[in-house]
């Protein structure tokens, strides 16, 4: 199997492109990374005043409306944020020591913490209590199931336990798309690398999944994830291709530009590269916009802002590359065999 995260870093070199493949795509100085979508972005500038209010309404609403989805990316970057800036964040947890919101992003903020940790699996079952608390808080919610799934695999649970905690996530929304995340994780690291299990796991959930769901995009996780590895058994190439053409169906169904796919574009367009099919993967640039995000650029380089404009650069310089292999093809001669039909014996 080709070392495709060896191929990605010499691929990013920078380069000199075409101006013309270039339209569509914002200037480097207009991409942005991890940038928030208009729903947070306010919240989080309130935050940075030291305000929880805005946070607290932004997850009661999410509760409230059961957006799950958007629950889960907003618990991720609350919890992100108080980890730089938490006063806004204690005072929150201090005034409302009961409130599911806060339980959830305190559960988050705490299971991010011990994962970077060297401490990591002493920390991990320590911070058990907040996270069977956040579960308690709210009955409907699958979010505080998806930061259990993720706990559980910290710390190493049998499938007895993992299989208990998918069924409590799964009951409260069967096409959650972080608990899906979470367990193909889970169940990668159980079977040692069989990624034809995860693909099995994976495609199912996605032909069960309604349409527009991000469950659509599960395939793609686990294309990336065989991408990523270097051993294993091989995944047949029409298999990553039906991956990576099942999350351009979704990519369509959304508004070019739409901060909420941004991740599952940007991911795409990790696994086009890897699979050399360079102008869809200048598609899902375009679709982008300038919407990159750490994932999956961080598992590449230091800088993932500058891997992605890097990443740019060397697709434009690919499709430029080929197509204009492809317009000399046209003008050459074309063989006996391909094009003019035999001389008849005379």
């Amino acid at each position: 199997m080709v070392d495709t995260m060896a191929m990605l870093r010499a691929f990013t070199r920078p380069g000199r492109t075409s101006p013309h493949l270039a339209a569509g795509l914002p200037a480097d100085d207009e991409v942005l990374l991890d940038a928030p979508d208009g729903r947070l972005a306010p919240v989080l500038v309130a935050a940075g005043r030291g305000d929880h209010g805005p946070a607290a309404t932004l997850l009661a609403t999410t509760r409230e409306a059961a957006e799950w989805e958007d629950r889960d990316r907003y618990v991720v970057r609350l919890a992100a944020f108080a980890r730089s800036r938490g006063e806004w964040f204690a005072d929150w947890c201090a005034l409302a020591p009961d409130d599911p919101d806060a339980l959830l992003v305190k559960a988050e903020l705490a299971l991010a913490g011990a994962w970077e940790s060297p401490a990591r699996a002493e920390l991990l079952r320590k911070i058990a209590p907040l996270v069977k608390a956040a579960t308690e808080s709210d009955p409907r919610d699958p979010v505080p199931w998806r930061v259990a799934l993720d706990h559980a695999h910290g710390t190493g649970a049998g499938h007895r336990e993992f299989e208990r905690l998918w069924g409590e996530a799964v009951s409260r929304s069967p096409h959650h798309y972080g608990c899906h995340v979470a367990a193909l994780r889970h169940l990668s690291s159980s079977w040692h690398g069989s990624h034809s299990e995860c693909f099995d796991f994976a495609e199912t959930a996605a032909q069960d999944a309604l349409p527009g769901s991000l469950v659509q995009a599960l395939p793609l996780r686990a294309a990336y994830a065989y991408l990523r590895d270097d051993g294993g058994a091989v995944v047949d190439r029409d298999r990553l291709d039906a991956a990576a053409d099942r999350a351009a169906a979704l990519s369509v169904g959304y508004a070019a530009g739409d901060p909420g796919l941004a991740e599952a574009r940007n991911l795409l367009t990790f696994v086009l590269v890897g699979l050399s099919r360079w102008e869809d993967a200048l598609t899902q640039l375009r679709m982008t916009g300038p919407y990159a995000t750490s994932f999956p650029w961080d598992r590449v380089g230091d800088d993932p802002l500058g891997v992605f404009l890097d990443l740019r650069q060397g697709v434009l310089r690919e499709v430029a590359a080929a197509r204009s292999a492809d317009s000399v093809r046209r003008l050459l001669p074309r063989s006996e065999h391909a094009g003019r039909a035999p001389a008849r014996d005379h």
